[in-house]
């Protein structure tokens, strides 16, 4: 499933994430403990930002100028009502270059979209993005190798991938990041998420 086609996807569902069904709280006990090892206020990203704005909410809350993406544009348009004083980008993260430099990153629940094959070149990408001494917090697939499925989502077929465990904490070395914080925070499922930091 390429990223246009989980686009299309999110169009289509986009409103779960702004109605009463959906736990604003989500992600962000993990964001709050991700900020404690940020050095600065900065510049912040949120890939993948959907339609919620809850995370760009405690970012912007904390001090961070921030910018969201997402590759859905019924997300965008969303996420703009909530929040019109940000700058919002209609993108797939695949091809969207990133030439700014930032202080947070985020990529919560949404990079496991990205085709498996092409998770290490955009995982690169985003670790190229990071100051000195950024974070980025993401969520994986917990497993200890690579796989992919393609599951509904309210009603809508969603593709999720992961490298397995081992190979994004090798990408994240390689990147010139270390890990500070891994969890299976929703144990038994295998979701997890991981904080990483630029040295």
């Amino acid at each position: 499933m390429q990223p246009k086609e989980t686009g299309a996807a999110y169009d289509k569902i986009a409103s779960h994430w702004v109605g009463d069904d959906f736990n604003q709280q989500n992600g962000l006990p993990q964001h709050h403990r991700a900020l404690q090892f940020a050095v600065a206020a900065g510049r912040a990203l949120d890939i993948g930002c959907g339609s919620s704005g809850r995370i760009i909410e405690l970012l912007v809350e904390v001090g961070f100028e921030v910018e969201g993406i997402d590759v859905s544009a019924e997300m965008i348009r969303l996420a703009k009502e909530r929040h019109p004083d940000v700058t919002f980008h209609h993108v797939d993260i695949c091809q969207w270059p990133l030439t700014e430099s930032y202080d947070f990153i985020t990529a919560w629940d949404s990079l496991w979209h990205v085709p498996v094959a092409d998770q290490p070149a955009v995982i690169e990408k985003v670790c190229g993005a990071l100051a000195p001494s950024g974070v980025f917090i993401m969520t994986a697939g917990g497993l200890d190798g690579p796989g992919e499925v393609t599951n509904p989502c309210h009603g809508e077929p969603l593709y999720h991938a992961t490298l397995g465990l081992p190979k994004l904490l090798r990408l994240l070395d390689a990147n010139g990041c270390v890990c500070r914080h891994l969890e299976y925070d929703q144990f038994p499922e295998p979701h997890v998420y991981a904080i990483a930091q630029k040295l």
